[in-house]
């Protein structure tokens, strides 16, 4: 368990360093480890500090939080399909920086989109706090998290409907679909703390989601809090969310595919793939963004959309496997 989680993180720095040197203009090793060391030329340390590093640091903060966030509700909801845009948190979350785009708040400061990102994951993580702490079942926490996730997608498409102009238009389009591209190190440092709480909270929840394979009724009989669980990872999940989604927008099915290769490898037990999930959403980000820097073409391809390619087929095999189909 341990090896595989040092193997993975390794991995993940590699493929940090990978993207710095990868991109239009290519790098030799030791420039771009000179300009990493704050050494050589100014325009090796700017392409490095400026652009490639930040861009490679996000996706890979991106990764973790949305890879832990899914293994987290796969095991609270026991269900291979479950990941955060389930329960509608992504959807506010970039509801509320759409919003913010729409009626041209953002053009104030940079940091309203990313702060409008991270309230409205709040806003949607406190409701469904409050039901999980009520609802009787996780039938119900689910159905309240599709009902949310469904109002916001169609309050977004009503704000682009009625976009004041099309420049404002290509703004919500290209936050909708996920990105990296043009981050700084600001911006992560601003949505940080919030995926580090998130984090943590998910990582202390473990044992319990360790417990609830029993089922509900067996948990509570071993002194498990089932509803202090569910709150717990609701609570994390969501918060975690919102900052992956004010560093990079929306990308989805990143939650979904990471837990489930993994789980074979840590004997499908929740609290052991909470980690290796993370790291390898992650890394999977890192050389996803990297495959949309160096792909030829004039339009650089969207994170998001790189993502979805690859994550959506990996979906439906596991939904079909799931019911039986093959």
């Amino acid at each position: 368990m341990r090896g595989l989680n040092l193997w993975l993180f390794a991995a993940g720095l590699v493929a940090i360093l990978a993207a710095c040197l990868l991109g239009s203009t290519p790098l030799p090793p030791g420039r771009m480890l000179a300009a990493v060391v704050g050494m050589g030329e100014v325009a090796d340390r700017v392409i490095v500090w400026e652009i490639r590093l930040p861009r490679a640091l996000a996706a890979w903060l991106v990764g973790i939080a949305l890879g832990a966030s899914g293994a987290a509700l796969q095991g609270l909801l026991r269900n291979p399909l479950a990941e955060p845009g389930v329960l509608g948190v992504s959807a506010s979350s970039a509801l509320a920086a759409t919003i913010t785009l729409h009626f041209g708040f953002a053009a104030l400061s940079p940091f309203l989109l990313p702060l409008a990102a991270i309230g409205g994951a709040c806003a949607a993580t406190a409701l469904l706090a409050a039901a999980a702490i009520r609802a009787q079942s996780m039938t119900t926490l689910i159905l309240i998290g599709v009902g949310l996730s469904s109002f916001a997608a169609a309050l977004m498409s009503l704000l682009m409907n009625l976009a004041p102009n099309p420049f404002t238009l290509a703004d919500m389009v290209n936050w909708m679909m996920g990105s990296v591209a043009n981050r700084g190190l600001p911006d992560i440092a601003l949505g940080l703390p919030f995926l580090v709480l998130g984090l943590g909270l998910l990582y202390a929840t473990r044992r319990g989601l360790s417990a609830l394979t029993l089922g509900e009724e067996a948990a509570e009989g071993i002194g498990l809090n089932v509803r202090r669980q569910r709150l717990a990872v609701v609570f994390g999940a969501g918060v975690a969310t919102g900052a992956s989604v004010a560093i990079a927008g929306a990308i989805g099915f990143v939650g979904i595919v990471a837990p489930h290769l993994i789980r074979p490898c840590v004997g499908h037990d929740p609290a052991r793939s909470l980690v290796p999930s993370a790291l390898l959403a992650g890394l999977f980000l890192v050389f996803a963004d990297i495959l949309v820097r160096v792909m030829p073409g004039e339009n650089e391809l969207k994170l998001g959309v790189v993502a979805a390619l690859v994550g959506a087929p990996i979906f439906l095999l596991i939904a079909v496997r799931r019911r039986g189909l093959a």
